[in-house]
């Protein structure tokens, strides 16, 4: 049994976070329930700031907020001193109803629209994670028309891409996000931005992937990028301000994964960067930048729900139900993510069936966990759904006219609903009936 944080088997036998008993917290919101960690959270951040500080490095760390975008969150990693990676004006939106402080927000995406750039300029962010041509484009023609200066980063894509213990090296990366480095984009887009008099062009940021346990794709990444920076340094006399190195750092969503701490993942960027630093006469230690997403929620975030009908076929399988699904963790569906998951009110009683977690949806895809070791369980019983903080809550849907699940926050014995649980009426917000029968 693998718990995270300050998750233990607490009186009753029953599952605790944060001081709390998951059971009287499902009681009282409901199930599906999304329960997060604090503690965890804090630790987390501070274990990525601890890295940089102790090696005396200029940073910036980054909360990638498309992993798990609300009010309270965005207000939580505010009071921790993290930078913020907002991907659309909705996002946007979020952190500055939180009174995230706009300076240190980073806006990313490869389609951003004049609407959302105007957004960004108005709000003054921090800098503009710029991705191609059309939007540099887009951006030049703003500036100009408001006179207004924005610093950028260069989205780049190295030609490494990394994902758990594999990483492969590609010529042209095929992607839809950045410059290509091996193409001559990156260099053209260099020149194209320093030759305009209202950027202010900080530096490059590149993301090699996703879930990654091993530090050799980011060195690698690092490498290639400052053989190019020896390039730019004699044909633009540019050298970057910053380098953003993305994030993707991985975490234990079942035993088979092997993540590493987070201080890793920073000391052997800083490490492989130091050492390309020592290739460059007299130039300064550029900022690293990082954007740690799922690294910093997932694995503090539980989902509890209700059992509810069991289906047995034997000799085939048995399928146990659960009040939710892929409208709450579409993960599973969309590209076959695993999970461990517990009975919340039965954590010491040993397993003695093998069954599969199935959810409500009218979609035979819609299973959340295949072939589970569970105790015997019944329609009174809850099962805990581990780490679930990122992408659940963020990718949550209204599928069969489904309303997304209540958030709570769990610390030191306290509890803090975050998000309320959509209502019936909460789903129909925006429909309209037909004024005429015209259509009918």
């Amino acid at each position: 049994m693998n718990l995270h944080g300050t998750a233990q088997i607490g009186e009753n036998h029953h599952l605790w976070i944060g001081g709390m008993d998951t059971i009287d917290l499902a009681k009282k919101y409901g199930t599906p329930l999304y329960l997060y960690d604090v503690a965890l959270i804090k630790n987390r951040a501070r274990g990525f700031k601890k890295a940089f500080e102790e090696k005396g490095i200029g940073y910036q760390v980054a909360y990638a907020s498309k992993a798990f975008s609300s009010i309270a969150i965005i207000q939580l990693l505010d009071q921790e001193g993290l930078s913020l990676d907002v991907v659309s004006g909705g996002e946007l939106f979020t952190a500055l109803q939180a009174d995230f402080p706009a300076e240190r927000i980073h806006f990313h995406g490869n389609n951003k629209s004049p609407e959302e750039l105007e957004f960004a300029l108005n709000a003054g962010v921090g800098c503009i994670v710029v991705d191609n041509f059309f939007e540099i484009s887009l951006l030049k023609t703003l500036c100009r028309k408001r006179n207004q200066k924005i610093k950028i980063l260069l989205r780049l894509t190295p030609g490494i891409e990394a994902h758990t213990h594999d990483y492969i090296i590609t010529g042209q990366e095929d992607s839809k996000f950045g410059f290509d480095l091996g193409n001559g984009q990156a260099d053209a887009a260099l020149k194209e931005v320093l030759d305009f008099e209202l950027f202010e062009v900080l530096g490059v940021h590149c993301h090699i992937g996703s879930q990654i346990f091993e530090t050799d794709g980011f060195t690698l990444a690092i490498e290639k990028l400052f053989n190019h920076f020896h390039t730019w340094d004699k044909e633009c006399d540019f050298f970057p301000k910053v380098v953003n190195l993305g994030g993707g750092f991985g975490i234990q969503y079942t035993s088979e994964d092997t993540p590493l701490l987070p201080e890793q993942y920073v000391t052997a960027m800083i490490d492989e960067v130091s050492r390309q630093m020592n290739l460059f006469e007299d130039k300064q230690m550029p900022e690293l930048w990082i954007e740690p997403g799922r690294s910093l929620v997932g694995d503090a975030g539980t989902t509890i729900y209700s059992i509810g009908s069991q289906k047995e076929i034997e000799g085939v399988r048995h399928y146990v139900s659960v009040d939710g699904g892929m409208t709450d963790n579409i993960r599973p569906a969309l590209y076959q993510a695993k999970y461990d998951a517990y009975v919340a009110n039965k954590m010491n009683e040993k397993p003695s069936n093998t069954v599969s977690i199935a959810g409500k949806c009218c979609e035979s895809g819609d299973m959340l966990i295949w072939d589970l070791e569970l105790p015997n369980v019944t329609d009174s019983d809850y099962l805990a759904v581990t780490c679930t903080g990122a992408y659940g809550y963020s990718m949550a849907n209204n599928y069969n006219r489904i309303g997304r699940p209540a958030v709570v926050f769990v610390e030191n014995g306290d509890e803090q609903l975050v998000v309320k649980r959509e209502t019936y009426e909460d789903l129909i917000r925006q429909d309209l009936p037909l004024k005429t029968k015209v259509f009918v």
